[in-house]
């Protein structure tokens, strides 16, 4: 049974879960839990099963999940600020491992074809920014602002997953599901800050899925600002910006003022000192911390985990026998994939 030690240590990870709570749900003791996690000792079927439904998972799911990349996986990226809580973030990088374990389950019944794919590139030889030009020109993506980004994303066969983090100090992170690539996102961000971090993500799948630089936020930001806000698109709408233009923008294009004035600055279409009095000037409305007109803009939902379990039901299958194809124990460890209606189903 060896490696089901790291299986146990991600699903309790990605519940919140302490190892006392654990084996306190469980009915196994903590010194025993304790040997388990570090690989001293492999349970028994009947341990297997007390620990399986203390995770909401199957028993079959907890043995198959002995090779995972790890709560501190470094294929995994996430869009964070430097205030993240360790805690915090490792257990969302568990939440998306197993999320990813959830997946792949069910990508093993079922056969996704997506319209487009997500290219990789080597960020040694493709800078961020024509990256970007490169995947709005595959996908054939008209000129301009992008219109539902995670219907773009889910086109590509991008599986999209939004939860609310519960701060708002992490924004999202991503991951290759083998061939599949999949994100995570927080739902609590506003419009605009979700766009930015949907492009942050897709940014670092294309350019660091094997590869790896000592810029990679750098250039995530990069392609993410290419990819919303192509050079050639928006250009001459970036001179002589001010408070009143900024909000117009924003309204268009679907991205922050602060985006916006970035875009600008890097395109020297503004002076480091503009730059400084437009965020002064924000400053000075508290729109550092919370812009104006997010709440105007489209939301971003997202549809392939519920088209995944459409067509698992449509085999005639009910919402148990979809949750154990997952892993999950039963329908209500299931929050993912579920039908976006109530769902028939054979009887």
């Amino acid at each position: 049974m060896a490696g089901i030690g790291e299986a146990l240590v991600t699903f309790r990870q990605a519940r919140g879960m302490t190892q006392a709570e654990l084996a306190e749900r469980s009915g196994v003791t903590q010194a025993a839990l304790s040997r388990y996690e570090s690989d001293l000792r492999s349970p028994d079927d009947e341990v297997i099963d007390a620990l399986a439904g203390a995770l909401g998972v199957t028993r079959e799911f907890l043995r198959r999940s002995r090779h995972i990349r790890g709560p501190m996986a470094v294929d995994v990226h996430m869009r964070r600020r430097a205030t993240a809580k360790a805690t915090v973030w490792r257990q969302l990088e568990a939440r998306l491992n197993t999320y990813r374990m959830h997946a792949r389950q069910l990508f093993e019944e079922i056969t996704m074809r997506a319209e487009q794919t997500v290219p990789r590139f080597d960020p040694l030889e493709t800078p961020a920014a024509d990256a970007a030009r490169m995947v709005r020109m595959q996908w054939r993506m008209p000129i301009g602002p992008v219109r539902g980004t995670i219907r773009w994303l889910e086109s590509a066969g991008c599986l999209v997953i939004m939860e609310d983090f519960g701060t708002a100090r992490v924004d999202g992170l991503s991951q290759w599901v083998d061939d599949l690539p999949v994100m995570l996102v927080n739902r609590r961000s506003p419009v605009d800050r979700i766009r930015l971090t949907l492009a942050h993500e897709l940014g670092h799948l294309c350019l660091h899925s094997v590869d790896f630089t000592n810029q990679m936020e750098q250039d995530a930001d990069q392609f993410a600002a290419e990819f919303l806000m192509p050079t050639e698109a928006i250009r001459t709408q970036l001179r002589n910006l001010d408070l009143g233009r900024l909000l117009d923008l924003k309204r268009e294009w679907g991205v922050s003022m602060q985006a916006l004035i970035e875009k600008a600055h890097s395109l020297k279409l503004i002076t480091p000192g503009t730059r400084t009095n437009l965020y002064k000037a924000l400053s000075a409305r508290g729109w550092r911390t919370r812009e104006p007109v997010s709440e105007e803009l489209m939301p971003e939902t997202v549809s392939l985990p519920s088209d995944i379990a459409a067509a698992v039901l449509d085999r005639g299958l009910n919402a148990d026998e979809l949750a154990r194809i997952a892993g999950f124990a039963s329908d209500t460890d299931n929050t993912v994939f579920r039908p976006a209606q109530p769902h028939l189903h054979a009887v």
